[in-house]
């Protein structure tokens, strides 16, 4: 009980932080972050930090990104994803972002649900993002894929939206083809493990990309095919 109580109250605080510094700004955002036991995607041993501003060890040398960063990528001037859409996470990690990401596009009573596809190299995250997804209650909003996400998913594509949680040394030509004509892809774009520019990426009318860089960041490098080897 005495856990219960000191995350919810750590919770408060995150949220009023992130409100405060302007991270947290649509009502749709702020509601995934609510929603989302956080608690639940971390190792036993981070389970008190959980609402700590500060990226989280996971399993395979992965991390859990920061708080801020989570919602910079789902904010409504980045990723901006909408009840229903069809969406394609790379890096599923510990299943976190996919759940906010299904709080988003499949909220409760949604009448018409969007669904997550999320991909992830390493096996043990699979089933880590799995059972954290499915203790969480989103199992049937996400649906985690063992494979090399920087070729995508083709049996599910187009997508509205794109998200790739890993950096890339450039946008993935994959990824580009199966974004729809509207659509939005956010990926971290830049050196391993260095400095990289998070990048939203907009598929024009006649399939051509407009590209916007929304700051530095430093993500985990994207490992597969069209990542780094």
């Amino acid at each position: 009980m005495e856990d219960e109580e000191y995350l919810a109250k750590a919770k408060e605080r995150i949220i009023s932080s992130l409100i405060k510094h302007k991270f947290l700004k649509s009502n749709r955002a702020i509601k995934a972050f609510e929603k989302v036991p956080r608690e639940e995607f971390v190792l036993p041993q981070y389970r008190s930090n959980a609402y700590s501003d500060t990226p989280l060890p996971i399993l395979e040398s992965q991390t859990i990104s920061a708080c801020h960063m989570c919602i910079i990528m789902v904010e409504e001037d980045c990723l901006d994803p909408q009840p229903g859409d069809r969406t394609l996470e790379i890096g599923a990690g510990s299943g976190y972002h996919a759940a906010l990401l299904a709080e988003m596009i499949a909220p409760e009573g949604c009448e018409n649900p969007g669904h997550v596809w999320t991909v992830e190299i390493h096996k043990s995250l699979v089933e880590f993002a799995r059972a954290n997804l499915e203790r969480a209650g989103y199992s049937d909003r996400v649906t985690v894929i063992h494979g090399d996400g920087s070729k995508g998913y083709p049996p599910e594509a187009p997508y509205d939206r794109i998200m790739v949680t890993a950096a890339a040394p450039d946008i993935p030509e994959p990824l580009k083809e199966q974004l729809k004509v509207g659509g939005r892809l956010v990926i971290p774009v830049g050196a391993p493990h260095l400095w990289q520019e998070l990048t939203l990426v907009i598929k024009k009318r006649d399939g051509s990309l407009k590209a916007k860089k929304l700051g530095g960041v430093a993500f985990v490098p994207l490992r597969g095919k069209h990542g780094f080897k």
